[in-house]
């Protein structure tokens, strides 16, 4: 989730009067990162994924799947220095993290994977089972074993939790009548109780001057609501000043209207981080990343359903990027809502620094960063001409870095004077007057609150003798939607990372014009996008760009390679002296499972749920998700999850796979 300080977190009108300072300070630390860390070389590649998982209360007596938010104490019983995190987390090489959701826990390695070793390619899925194994044994230990009574509470690593918003959601009863979030639908009791998540709610709608609004469109069914009029589950409510807002315009016809951070950052992803040799690797492999980002979200598909109601779209990412939107109407270039103002809740005296900016602070990439060789001053595929989207920038930011042109050439001048154009959302009292002794956490302040499909991440300036015991230049990749079961998840991490060593060993030229990766992060989005639609991708190293379909993209055609025969090339001639067939065996499936999935062999977990619901007896064709398919659809999720169903495995996975998964169900728990 980001910076997560100790100390008193100001609401934006205090936190406000500190703008200046934080971007100053930020960039103090950015420059010195930089001058510290530049020529750093031949760092070992490392990495490591973040998955994030909703605890869920499955009631057998009343047949209903919620929300838990009581169980959050996982996280305080497993932090670092306690008991249970040197008997548990550390023997286990785990760690767990809060996240946005008090019904939300974000698990990782306890140290990163190496990149070159084959076995710790195989390790990441025995990892990802112990956090979950973990995680269930605390809630046994502290609650009892509930299996043998009606109730138990399980982590399951779904995208979106199905009827979030409707009635009676959460396993305890809530109103929606929160001071954070002022929603219509959501408690402010589903949010994490460390005071940062109330008050970056709070700020997002106080900038904003609204509550965000999220719509997502509606899957047409036989007997859905017209789709000339706007969602039929707004309820109507005289309590707070932006309760009038779904009927000013913020709910669009056709669509599934949300309003609150907590639709966003209530969803659940797969994080994959990893750590370049030097700074010129990790932006040539940032760049050759980026017009990978819509098409692994497409292929991850996960996300059919919101609010209780089945979307015409499979995935998440536009539902974030909205949930946290904090830009004014004014930035937004629209003409504000009745009564509301064109600045929001931005101070009068700053209306001349506010700019038209054309995304969210969660969105897609504007700019590449450039294949930039720092010796010789140059790029070798990157041309300027491809960065052809507008591009707002920090203007006092960009003339600081181009004085430093040792360490910040143009591009990268550009990219963190783009990301320095947002205010910080949370500025903690106590990280005010820090005077001149280093941290960055003024610079984490904004790159953390920019929450792109992809992250360049520079080293800390803040290190105790050798350079090599901090981490060193990373590039995180974002957009990947979770998946149900361990295996899924960690054929997603180990395909991106092969895919990214291939990259750094055969350095390929995947360039195209930015605005076109924007086209095919919009294409990601619709219903079937992987079967139906085709993207933009280079397939050739000459200048040439066409639409091709993710299975020709993943699995190649006359013209390219594809991506999985490149990774296979890779684990060929690398691993080529691996003597244990069983090794080689479990990566070969992970790849097959990204090989079906691109060419429609088998279906993606989105499609799949999508089926489930509408084969449903209790479905109505109305594109509702009832309480009852929810508890139907999750125990069916939880069955596939700890591979126990096996007629279900074989229909999500296709026999070849699901029997693999069968066969070695027992080392998978």
């Amino acid at each position: 989730m980001g910076l997560l300080s100790l100390g008193t977190p100001l609401s934006f009108t205090e936190g406000e009067k500190h703008v200046e300072h934080v971007h100053t300070r930020g960039i103090a630390d950015l420059i010195k990162s930089f001058k510290i860390n530049y020529d750093r070389s031949n760092e070992k590649f490392l990495w490591g994924d973040e998955l994030e998982y909703m605890l869920i209360n499955f009631n057998r007596e009343k047949k209903t799947a919620t929300l838990d938010v009581e169980h959050d104490y996982i996280l305080s019983n497993f932090d670092e220095g306690t008991e249970k995190y040197k008997t548990k987390c550390v023997p286990n090489d785990i760690l767990y993290h809060p996240e946005y959701g008090r019904f939300m826990v974000e698990a990782t390695p306890l140290r990163p994977y190496d990149g070159d070793s084959i076995s710790d390619f195989l390790y990441v899925e025995k990892n990802m089972a112990a956090r979950r194994k973990i995680m269930i044994d605390e809630i046994i230990d502290v609650d009892g074993d509930t299996t043998n009574t009606h109730q138990e509470v399980i982590p399951l690593s779904i995208t979106a939790f199905p009827i979030m918003g409707t009635k009676e959601f959460t396993n305890k009863v809530y109103e929606a009548n929160g001071q954070a979030s002022h929603s219509l639908f959501l408690p402010d009791q589903i949010i994490n109780r460390h005071a940062r998540f109330p008050t970056l709610t709070k700020n997002i709608r106080t900038r904003r001057g609204s509550k965000v609004a999220i719509n997502v469109p509606i899957y047409p069914d036989t007997h859905t609501q017209p789709l000339d009029e706007i969602d039929h589950n707004i309820p109507k409510r005289d309590l707070f000043f932006e309760d009038s807002e779904p009927f000013l315009g913020a709910a669009k016809p056709g669509h599934i209207y949300m309003d609150s951070m907590g639709f966003g950052m209530g969803c659940s992803c797969l994080q994959v981080t990893m750590q370049a040799p030097n700074i010129d690797a990790s932006r040539y492999l940032y760049d050759s990343l980026l017009p990978i980002t819509p098409i692994l979200l497409s292929l991850s598909a996960a996300t059919p359903i919101f609010k209780g109601t089945l979307a015409d779209q499979d995935v998440r990412w536009n539902v974030i990027s909205n949930a946290v939107d904090d830009r004014t109407p004014l930035e937004r270039d629209v003409k504000p809502m009745e009564n509301h103002q064109d600045i929001g809740g931005v101070r009068p005296d700053r209306r001349d620094n506010l700019q038209p900016i054309d995304k969210s602070r969660y969105d897609s990439i504007s700019s590449y960063l450039g294949d930039y060789d720092h010796e010789t001053k140059s790029y070798k595929n990157f041309k300027k001409s491809f960065n052809d989207l507008p591009l707002p920038i920090n203007q006092s930011v960009l003339d600081r870095l181009t004085k430093e042109s040792d360490y910040f050439d143009e591009v990268m001048a550009q990219h963190f004077a783009h990301l320095f154009i947002r205010d910080p959302l949370v500025v903690f009292s106590e990280k005010i007057t820090d005077g001149d002794s280093y941290n960055d956490d003024h610079f984490q302040n904004i790159q953390s609150t920019n929450w792109q499909t992809l992250r360049f991440k520079p080293p800390t300036a803040h290190h105790h003798g050798c350079l090599s015991d901090t981490p060193g230049w990373r590039v995180e990749f974002r957009p990947l939607e979770i998946q149900i079961t361990d295996f899924e998840n960690a054929a997603y991490s180990v395909f991106l990372i092969l895919l990214s060593k291939a990259i750094l060993k055969y350095k390929p030229n995947f360039y195209i014009p930015i605005s076109l990766i924007d086209e095919n992060m919009i294409t990601a989005h619709k219903r079937n996008s992987l079967g139906d639609d085709k993207f933009w991708y280079r397939f050739k190293d000459s200048n040439d760009w066409d639409r091709l379909s993710i299975n020709e993209i993943i699995n190649g055609n006359s013209q390219f390679i594809g991506l999985i025969p490149l990774v296979e090339k890779y684990v060929s001639l690398t691993f080529n002296d691996v003597a244990d067939a069983q090794q080689l065996e479990a990566v070969s499936f992970y790849l097959k499972l990204i090989a079906y999935r691109a060419s429609g062999k088998i279906p993606t977990l989105a499609s799949y749920i999508r089926q489930f619901v509408m084969q449903h007896p209790d479905y109505k064709h109305d594109s509702i998700v009832s309480h009852d398919i929810n508890y139907d659809l999750l125990c069916h999720l939880r069955g596939i999850g700890d591979y126990r169903d096996e007629k279900a495995l074989v229909g999500l996975f296709g026999e070849e796979i699901g029997e693999y998964l069968i066969n070695n169900r027992k080392k998978r728990r």
